[in-house]
């Protein structure tokens, strides 16, 4: 029996368990990225573990997240970031020289390489035949110190691509596709493999919109083959060297297959508020648009931009639409600047942005109140936008650039002829913005500005937890939620302390001051909970407000691995209509609670409030008890270096 693409990549990289599906394995890392978002606590954390110099093959700092500098908060926590990369061995790249993931893609990621990211959105690079996955900060902290990461080997799926997309359909038309028939929750516990003669036709950028949204799948990762056209993609990025081919044996075995084929799909839109939300344009009629926004990691690549430049060319946006473009690197705006596109897509009104995340995460440009706004884009979820009340859908760039002119939600095949824009035969490839660390560590000294406060640690799991039920929510709760990251909370992510007093506030404006109140307690939440980004200030905020667990229907994966980083329990109902008995301010009880965990996966709790007890599940690997007794990872790392 032969192996598919990521069953041979990890069992290059395999250093404990077996390659069964939903049995917990390691493997080596080869390649850490960060950004300022989720960097600075996974920076701190590295601090904490006292290793002196990262072990990876490369690790990268990328400033992309939030480079809107309205106080001294973010340019403290970016000269924080420069330091102590310089002083333990990891690159930096600096502000304006692109979001973490298109650079990656350009510039540093290498076939049947892994990659560990504190980036849900990581997954990009899979485009390029790496595999790639996204992480909490502190799992990719103990990878730059040359731990292994540890994770249930995950079920792959074949989704073989047939055909060729028709004029005006793009890459982002196969992932709404492919979110449509899955769901946001069809990927949890799968990496997805893309194949068949459909891949072919496909760019590495394209690839690469494919894999990054493969997140809002819930999956592990997504990855493409390496072939010709990654060898291509490669040459002309001056990097031929990196190449090597990676694909299934003809035997290859797959879990799961779906079939797509290109020639039958159209252009599409996620509409409100989530990934999955998928319809065809034609169908959903010629809505008003009040903004536009291109780019974000998913869709602003040099072929993207190049593909609306030629779209706007000698024409003007209509008067109710407000157009943002987002290039993705320096290496796309600066080739944008030299052929003349950037100057067609000013001279039709689109207003520049620098090349980083903005818009994506809700760092500036955000909606007029119940705007309607495309967005080429990753998520759409409520309030994602900096603008509860604004309606975001979710588009290929054609369909922004086109809708952009008509001011109404268009099918860009009424626009007329497609343009045609050819992948370049060399790339400009100046990495004068990526800093290299320094030579010695005593040449840094590591500079920590007021708002870098200590990161909250968990103690020991008691014999006794209890404490009131003190929220309720439902499903497809988003990180988003848990721990809001807009223009004005994250320039506080270095903060937790300040954070935690907007922990769920979108869900409840009074969740914190209970909380703290009723000196911690449970979350109980509804299916899919945590789906969305890695941003491991979603555990960190309820740990801050003395969170002992999180009893839901079931969990995204980054943020349950988040929540056992942190000594939180995540435990699942065996019965979803318990989910049901339980109200607000119940009071819940786990006694023997050691005993419990350690002796197998189910747990009782008692609602002593109403006089009941019912089990929960709560799926950990050994090395996870032991994590939970201890009190989380930097709790057990230390325990276990004694």
């Amino acid at each position: 029996m032969g192996y598919n693409i990521p069953q041979k990549i990890i069992k290059e990289h395999l250093v404990s368990g077996e390659m069964i599906a939903g049995e917990e394995i390691s493997i080596r890392i080869d390649q850490t990225l960060t950004q300022d978002s989720t960097g600075t606590m996974a920076y701190l954390q590295f601090e904490a573990m006292g290793i002196p110099r990262v072990k990876t093959k490369r690790s990268m700092a990328y400033i992309d997240h939030n480079t809107i500098q309205a106080g001294f908060e973010n340019a403290d926590d970016h000269k924080y970031i420069q330091t102590v990369t310089a002083k333990h061995g990891i690159y930096f790249s600096r502000p304006g020289n692109g979001i973490c993931h298109q650079v990656q893609l350009e510039r540093f990621a290498v076939p049947g390489m892994t990659l560990l990211g504190s980036d849900s959105h990581t997954p990009t690079a899979g485009g390029i035949g790496c595999l790639a996955i996204g992480a909490g900060g502190l799992d990719v902290a103990v990878a730059m110190g040359g731990g292994a990461y540890y994770l249930m080997m995950p079920k792959v799926v074949k989704i073989n691509l047939t055909g060729k997309l028709n004029e005006w359909v793009s890459a982002k038309d196969i992932i709404l596709e492919v979110l449509r028939k899955l769901s946001v929750k069809g990927g949890v516990g799968k990496i997805v493999e893309y194949a068949g003669e459909g891949v072919k036709y496909l760019s590495v950028p394209e690839r690469a919109t494919i894999t990054n949204m493969g997140a809002e799948l819930g999956a592990t990762t997504s990855i493409f083959p390496s072939d010709e056209t990654t060898r291509e993609f490669l040459k002309a990025q001056g990097r031929e060297q990196d190449f090597s081919e990676i694909k299934p044996d003809e035997d290859a075995v797959y879990d799961e297959e779906l079939t797509i084929d290109l020639t039958r799909l159209e252009p599409l839109a996620a509409k409100p508020h989530s990934p999955d939300n998928v319809e065809e344009i034609k169908n959903i009629g010629k809505i008003k648009v009040d903004q536009v926004a291109i780019g974000s990691c998913t869709n602003s690549s040099y072929l993207d931009m190049m593909k609306v430049a030629k779209i706007l060319k000698g024409r003007t946006v209509a008067p109710n639409v407000s157009l943002v473009i987002a290039p993705g690197s320096k290496q796309v705006l600066t080739m944008l600047a030299q052929n003349g596109a950037l100057a067609d897509m000013v001279a039709a009104g689109a207003r520049i942005l620098e090349s980083a995340c903005g818009p994506c995460i809700g760092m500036g440009q955000s909606p007029c109140t119940d705007a309607v706004s495309l967005r080429t884009f990753n998520r759409n979820f409520e309030g994602r936008s900096g603008t509860k009340s604004a309606k975001v859908y979710l588009v290929s760039p054609e369909t922004a650039a086109v809708s952009a002119l008509t001011g109404v939600l268009t099918d860009p095949r009424e626009f007329g002829e497609c343009p045609k824009v050819e992948m370049p035969e060399k790339f400009v490839a100046y990495d004068n913005m990526v800093l290299a660390p320094a030579a010695s560590q005593e040449d840094v000294e590591v500079v920590r500005g007021p708002n870098i406060k200590p990161f909250p640690l968990n103690s020991e799991l008691k014999e006794k937890i209890c404490g009131k039920a003190l929220i309720k929510v439902g499903d497809n709760i988003t990180t988003d939620h848990i721990m809001p990251s807009n223009a004005k909370l994250l320039p506080y992510r270095s903060n937790v302390p300040y954070l935690a007093e907007f922990c769920l506030t979108p869900c409840d404006p009074d969740f914190p001051k209970r909380a703290k109140e009723n000196g911690g307690g449970f979350i109980i939440a509804g299916s899919n909970y945590g789906q969305g980004s890695s941003r491991e200030h979603a555990a960190l905020a309820p740990l801050q407000l003395g969170i002992k667990g999180v009893i839901a229907k079931s969990f995204a994966r980054i943020h349950m691995a988040n929540l056992i980083n942190s000594g939180i329990l995540p435990m699942t109902f065996t019965n979803e209509a318990d989910y049901d008995r339980i109200d607000m301010n119940d009071e819940l009880l786990i006694e023997n609670a050691v005993g419990q965990v350690k002796s197998g996966e189910l747990i009782t709790v008692i609602n002593s409030t109403k006089g009941y007890s019912f089990e929960v599940k709560v799926s950990l690997s050994e090395r996870q008890v032991e994590m939970i007794l201890a009190g989380g990872l930097i709790n057990y790392t230390r325990l276990n270096a004694k």
